[in-house]
């Protein structure tokens, strides 16, 4: 059974392109406290290709990235 994550803030990056959708990202992530988790919806293409890798070398974990139905993506991100 999966463990249900509590997600502790939210950002749509919907038709936000490179490099802003990180800026965004690195914007909420100090907002919070570090283990608390972020939401950020992101394009299909530069986005979802960039976004969670430039993360993840900052130390944080991706826990989660599913596709939508309109083609975004949903990104959980726990703050390191």
């Amino acid at each position: 059974m999966a463990k249900t994550v509590v997600v502790d803030a939210e950002k749509n990056c919907r038709g936000v392109g490179c490099p802003l959708n990180m800026v965004y990202a690195k914007v909420e992530l100090a907002k919070l406290k570090s283990g608390q988790v972020l939401e950020i919806v992101l394009d299909d293409g530069p986005p979802i290709n960039n976004v969670p890798g430039s993360v993840q070398k900052e130390g944080h974990e991706v826990l989660d990235k599913k596709q939508l139905e309109d083609g975004s993506w949903q990104v959980l991100i726990r703050k390191a």
